[in-house]
């Protein structure tokens, strides 16, 4: 993140202003284009690598903690590209003293230097441990500073590609590199830096230095920004407040970021796939930002101490003698600061794209079958025999680029359903940024697929279509499969496939505005529902019968707050359970529905039966049903997944550490089964 008042700041006066320059517009660059045909071959020999493409200085640090401290604890190397300088207006204020003059160059290095004494604590080190400083040579004869730093077998490498962060016209440099076809935009050397010399970036020659990054790191698992945050509705001076962009609640610079980053990643991908060329084996989180300030936090107590405490050595100190003369960290987020903000951003870590990483299937003949994205491309991974827990290689389905989680159902027939959310075009200077649902149908259980199928965006306009969620599905009994996607209002959209397997129109189902994680199962009677958490409420939809159209049903609201997407369970009575963790809470809430108001006796319907001991943690909750009781699965504080079930409580002690997104499968002999991604971006599974 920048300075927080960088954006009513932008132009002041008295500062020395970092010239960009324009010449005239280059022509459009020709990429080869994403190939969406399956049947490529897939890269699976590397080992894990994280890479994070980063605005500013300390977005890891606010935004993608845990997730990040958790793989570095567990021996992920780790490399973080911070696009711009961070140096906003040069100020390094430090509460409660004079304003200092502005030094745009210090306040870089100063920055720099917090993120070494923050990753050195992360490493177990001294925050003032010695960092191997040097210049990294990247494509087109571009040059960044590079600070590294190991301990016992861990390592972190800081790149510094230090884009300025204005124009000469008081403009956000990286956002207006994006747009602007013209604009050259120069980078700040730091104070202390081993680089003496400013260079320069032009669009393509961003993309083309991350591009090569990809290509000499080949990360295993790549975090980013959001490339379409929210749209917000809110005054310009609550805007600037907020240091959001207009009509949208995250800063330019983080969006701008993800969309390079994205964009960079379409590129390495056609470019190392074509003529023949293996897809490169990777995953993507991407991260939620100043959306934390909007919604219910989702970190417990514990969890956000442990987060915030990094900040600490972030934030520094102007007292602090770190050797860096420049400074000693980023003073205005110093101290107690972060937890004392009331924007709240440093209390949430939520994903852009929530949901279960693997969609996990049963196959006629036992085996597991899990789907995910490696390399932006839909894959399949079989389980080599039924109950082996070991995977065969995986096969490349294709119908890239896709963002990281899909969507599944099965059908009556045992024919399995996919659905992904594709960046159907994305692009700087004036082209299409276009998303789409698109789906993928099995022939056969079993079997091969028929070729990917364009849904369409439940929303018209390339701008509101880029605000969609994930897309969820749920096959009933009847034969119809119904797919529902957080629209760009907040609220749910669906389609759906009749017997036939046409598909109807999108529809709009109306109720609140709601985060994306849904949730949508069957009951005993064949009616589908769908839950999400809201503001202050959780949302459900419902049909009166099977057949009819899901309608918005009165909000349950006498019931804590959940702080993600609620899982649900159908019970043979015709409820359907719901599991969440409340917002800020460790504990599990339990929350029966389907009984009517008067049997409940609260505002809005719904029965609290308690919390379910031993699951305390943070994130999300998945349930699965089982003879006896649900089987719940969730994350420990220290974010270990635990699982609940008929027999007892299990934590997974040993092993991959698991991305975001863990799935549960529970089988027909009520056996539960937990997939998840580890670092190295392949699948395992836990049979407790």
């Amino acid at each position: 993140m920048p300075r927080r008042t960088l954006l009513a700041a932008a132009g002041a006066t008295g500062l020395a202003a970092l010239s960009a320059c324009t010449a005239p517009s280059p022509p459009r660059r020709r990429d080869p284009a994403a190939d969406p045909t399956p049947g490529l071959p897939i890269s699976t020999s590397h080992p894990a690598l994280m890479m994070q493409i980063l605005a500013h200085p300390d977005d890891d640090l606010y935004f993608m903690n845990p997730d990040t401290q958790q793989a570095l604890d567990a021996g992920t190397p780790l490399v973080c590209v911070y696009l711009t300088g961070g140096e906003a207006t040069g100020i390094n204020r430090m509460p409660g003293r004079p304003v200092p003059v502005p030094d745009k160059a210090a306040y870089s290095s100063s920055r720099h230097q917090g993120l070494r004494q923050a990753y050195a604590t992360l490493l177990g080190l001294g925050r003032f441990a010695p960092w191997q400083k040097s210049v990294i040579e990247l494509h087109g004869d571009h040059r960044a500073e590079i600070d590294s730093l190991a301990n016992r077998g861990r390592r972190v490498e800081l790149i510094f590609i230090n884009t300025a962060m204005h124009t000469t016209y008081g403009r956000l440099g990286l956002p207006s590199l994006w747009q602007d076809r013209r604009l050259v935009l120069p980078t700040v050397v730091a104070d202390g830096s081993p680089l003496r010399k400013a260079g320069s970036y032009t669009y393509d020659g961003l993309i083309d230095v991350l591009a090569g990054l990809f290509e000499r790191y080949r990360p295993s698992v790549l975090h980013t920004m959001d490339p379409d945050p929210d749209i917000q509705h809110s005054s310009e001076a609550v805007r600037r407040r907020d240091s959001e962009q207009q009509g949208y609640s995250d800063h330019p610079d983080h969006t701008a970021a993800a969309l390079f980053t994205w964009a960079s990643l379409v590129r390495w991908v056609a470019r190392t796939t074509r003529d023949g060329g293996q897809v490169p084996s990777f995953a993507t989180t991407a991260f939620r930002a100043y959306y934390n300030r909007h919604w219910p936090k989702n970190l417990p107590p514990t969890v956000l101490a442990e987060k915030a405490s990094h900040l600490v050595p972030y934030g520094g100190s102007a007292n602090w003698r770190c050797g860096n003369p420049a400074g000693c960290g980023d003073y205005n987020v110093g101290g107690d600061r972060p937890l004392t903000n009331r924007k709240g951003w440093v209390r949430s870590t939520h994903y852009r794209y929530p949901g279960p990483r693997p969609a996990v299937a049963a196959e006629p003949d036992g085996r597991l079958v899990a789907y995910g994205v490696l390399g932006l491309r839909a894959v399949r991974w079989r389980e080599s025999t039924p109950g082996s827990g070991a995977w065969d290689a995986p096969d490349d389905l294709g119908g890239g680029p896709l963002a990281p989680v899909l969507g599944s159902a099965t059908l009556p027939d045992g024919r399995h359903l996919l659905f992904g959310l594709r960046f159907s075009a994305i692009g700087g200077h004036g082209a299409d940024n276009e998303r789409e649902i698109v789906a993928l149908e099995q022939r056969s259980p079993g079997g091969p697929f028929r070729a990917w199928q364009g849904l369409g965006n439940p929303v018209h306009g390339h701008d509101g279509g880029r605000r969609i969620g994930v897309p969820v599905a749920v096959a009933a009994p009847d034969g119809r499969a119904h797919l529902f996607v957080r629209n760009a209002e907040k609220g749910v959209s669906t389609r759906v496939r009749d017997t036939a397997g046409r598909w109807s129109g999108w529809q709009d189902m109306g109720g609140g505005e709601i985060q994306d994680g849904l949730s949508a199962v069957v009951d005993a009677e064949g009616c589908v529902h769908v839950h999400a958490a809201g503001r202050f409420a959780v949302h459900h939809w419902t049909q009166d019968a099977p057949g009819e159209a899901l309608t918005a049903r009165t909000q349950i609201s006498g019931v804590p707050v959940p702080g993600d997407g609620p899982a649900a369970l159908p019970g043979a009575d015709g409820t359907v359970e719901l599991f969440y963790r409340a917002a800020a809470k460790a504990a599990v809430t339990t929350v029966r529905t389907g009984e009517t108001a008067d049997e409940t006796g609260i505002d809005g319907y719904g029965r609290l039966t308690g919390g379910r001991a031993g699951l305390d943690g943070y994130g999300p909750v998945a349930a699965g049903g089982s003879p006896g009781a649900p089987v719940l699965l969730g994350r420990t504080a220290s974010g270990l997944l635990q699982l609940r079930t008929p027999r007892g409580h299990f934590v997974r002690r040993r092993g991959p550490v698991a991305l975001d997104g863990p799935a549960l499968h529970v089988g027909k002999d009520g056996r539960p089964t937990v997939v998840a991604m580890g670092p190295d971006a392949r699948p395992w599974i836990w049979r407790p």
